[in-house]
């Protein structure tokens, strides 16, 4: 296994546990503990992690706003299986808001089958992937946050306005039972409610790591979710939670 692919692996039992210890580790992957030591040090460097003596743990905070580079690293095989999930609520024809999450974008790899897509995004790094793809991709413009390859602002809010879509498609940082769907940073919580209100029907990918989770900024209320795809079964809290706000889980 690579050194990438191994830091890869780490940082995901991270987004999992919150917590990894050099020893479980060193059996894990079948390296030395001190081949793991690296790694955390170099994912400290990377500003993921602290370590502490025997192991690491996650750095967070509820405005903690990772860049798009450091979310492609965390979780891709929870996005690649939730997109698999969600593909099927997609038909030929649709007419999508789709917002700039890694997990988003996974799924649209996934869509390139489908027949006559018209895909309205803030995804800077989206327009860019499909650029030779059979989608209709519309950009809503705006002011770029280099930070996470969306656009946001006024200018975006005004274009999305101007359409009424299919679905919305989006993700976030965490969502609470009582405090409902957030997200790290306000301009790109503003965009996802803008595309909630222009949209008939509404999916959000998240997974497992994101439940029980409070961010920064309130973006919606389960009211307004029609889907919520995940890569896990939830609890059971959760499961009735869904049913109880009639909507549709898919795991």
């Amino acid at each position: 296994m690579l050194g990438i692919e191994r830091r890869q692996k780490i940082m995901e039992e991270l987004m999992q546990n919150r917590k990894v210890y050099v020893g479980e580790l060193s059996k894990t992957f079948d390296v030395t503990e001190e081949t793991i030591r690296r790694d955390l040090e170099k994912l400290e460097k990377m500003d993921f992690l602290n370590r502490s003596y025997g192991g690491a743990v996650l750095k967070e905070h509820t405005s903690e706003d990772l860049s798009f580079i450091k979310r492609t690293s965390i979780n891709n095989a929870d996005k690649e299986c939730i997109a698999q999930k969600a593909e099927p609520l997609l038909n030929d024809g649709d007419t999508l808001m789709v917002d700039a999450s890694t997990t988003c974008l996974a799924l649209l790899q996934h869509l390139q089958q489908k027949k006559n897509l018209t895909i309205i995004t803030n995804s800077i790094r989206l327009v860019n992937e499909f650029v030779d793809s059979p989608f209709t991709i519309i950009s809503t413009g705006g002011t770029l946050r280099a930070h996470s390859y969306a656009l946001t602002g006024p200018s975006a809010c005004v274009t999305l306005q101007n359409y009424y879509v299919d679905l919305a498609i989006i993700s976030c940082k965490g969502i609470d039972r009582e405090k409902g769907i957030m997200e790290s940073n306000e301009p790109e919580s503003i965009i996802k409610q803008q595309m909630i209100a222009q949209a008939r029907k509404r999916i959000l990918l998240i997974d497992h790591s994101k439940f029980d989770k409070t961010a920064f900024k309130k973006t919606s209320d389960f009211s307004n979710i029609d889907f919520v795809v995940t890569d896990q079964v939830p609890a059971e809290s959760w499961i009735n939670f869904f049913a109880k706000q009639q909507i549709k889980l898919i795991y």
